[in-house]
């Protein structure tokens, strides 16, 4: 089963003017919906004297948990465009506010949505949309006769290492991506003629970049 999903990488804000009315839309990376409040909250206080902070937000891989708020512009004008717009996206684990200074000119019911629609499509726009998948947190452990063609291995294959140990063995931990492990295991096994030993320490799920596959943390 795929257990990936997607999301940005980094929180942004952008801003934009539409008829004098002035637009900041912050994008946030969250794992759980205590985080998005706390960012929304943060927000909140920064521009506490704004017209509207308008939000949404969608948590969790399966995108269960899924809010908004229209902050006081009429119903359906703010915070269900937010959302569609992060839905059409296909992002998760994100927070998208968009503050608003009234600027004199009313913008009108079709005007609004159209504003909060464009402010939050351009800070994503502006984020770096990430496939989040689970990695393995794998120790290897092996005779220091092996450490060179191991550790020359690693670093051909460009595997991110966590840690070394050098006690009365080599001990290497590491993230693996869960869909290459058994044959990560395989290639060190045949390096070190099956002196090797593994051990499974957990799973993190890390930020592979959308169009050029660099890992992040």
């Amino acid at each position: 089963m795929d257990r990936s999903y997607y999301t940005i990488h980094k929180n942004t804000e952008t801003s934009m003017d539409i008829k004098k009315s002035k637009f900041i839309a912050y994008t946030f990376f969250n794992e759980t919906e205590e985080e998005a409040l706390k960012n929304l909250e943060k927000i909140q206080k920064k521009h506490y004297d704004a017209t509207h902070n308008c939000y949404a937000y969608i948590i969790g891989k399966d995108q269960m948990i899924q809010r908004f708020s229209d902050d006081g512009e009429p119903s359906g004008t703010a915070g269900m465009p937010i959302l569609e717009v992060i839905k059409n996206n296909n992002l998760t684990n994100i927070l998208v506010v968009v503050t608003r200074y009234f600027g004199g000119v009313k913008l009108g019911a079709g005007g609004l949505v159209r504003a909060y629609a464009k402010s939050a499509a351009e800070g994503i726009e502006h984020s770096t949309i990430v496939q989040k998948k689970p990695f393995s947190i794998l120790k290897a452990s092996f005779e220091y006769t092996f450490f060179g063609v191991i550790e020359n291995y690693l670093m051909t294959e460009k595997y991110r290492i966590i840690d070394k140990k050098f006690t009365d063995n080599v001990s290497i931990t590491l993230y693996v991506d869960q869909e290459k492990k058994e044959k990560f295991k395989e290639s060190l096994v045949n390096l070190t003629n099956d002196n090797i030993s593994f051990e499974e320490c957990g799973e993190r799920f890390l930020s592979v970049q959308v169009y050029n596959e660099e890992k992040y943390e």
